[in-house]
């Protein structure tokens, strides 16, 4: 591994411990810094701001992931996803709370986004406008998740993903 991706991950690991402490927007950089023992500057030769750390953490250690796997329907991705999430619960719970320019609810509903019109495809015939279809889901389903891992105790991601194919199978009836 590269000096670099040494020094992301272990910015990532501390950004992952002090995000199972306390909310996203008590973090700062000089948090980051103290518990990973690295300096500001480091911290900014290698990411724009907190977002981007977060928004990198959920593109190497999820999306990256992705690129090696072949999936016969967005349910299976979807589902991997909500594991991923499921495991990682403290951290995404607190990630996709934080909303504004850069935050990972945004950087979230872009890969989403992607996503959704595959499974959409399988579950409505017919779609007069496709992109409210892919907005309105993305939307659905980051609340979904959102709420889903703040409950106590949280679901197995199989028994939220049968309730979330179960609405699809009835909405996809209409």
């Amino acid at each position: 591994m590269a000096y670099a991706a040494i020094t992301k991950t272990v910015m990532a690991k501390a950004m992952k411990a002090l995000m199972s402490e306390k909310p996203f927007a008590r973090i700062s950089i000089g948090d980051i810094c103290e518990r990973c023992g690295m300096n500001r500057k480091t911290f900014y030769y290698h990411f724009k701001d907190k977002y981007d750390l977060v928004n990198w953490i959920f593109q190497t250690e999820f999306l990256e992931m992705l690129r090696v796997q072949n999936y016969s329907s967005g349910w299976g991705l979807l589902t991997d996803i909500c594991k991923y999430f499921y495991s990682e619960r403290d951290f995404y719970a607190n990630a996709l709370q934080v909303e504004g320019q850069n935050s990972f609810r945004d950087f979230f509903a872009e890969s989403i986004g992607i996503i959704l019109p595959e499974i959409m495809r399988d579950q409505f015939r017919t779609m007069e406008d496709p992109q409210f279809f892919v907005d309105f889901f993305t939307d659905a389903f980051q609340a979904a998740i959102l709420r889903w891992l703040k409950n106590t105790p949280v679901l197995p991601p199989e028994q939220f993903m049968n309730r979330l194919e179960s609405i699809m199978d009835v909405l996809g009836k209409r």
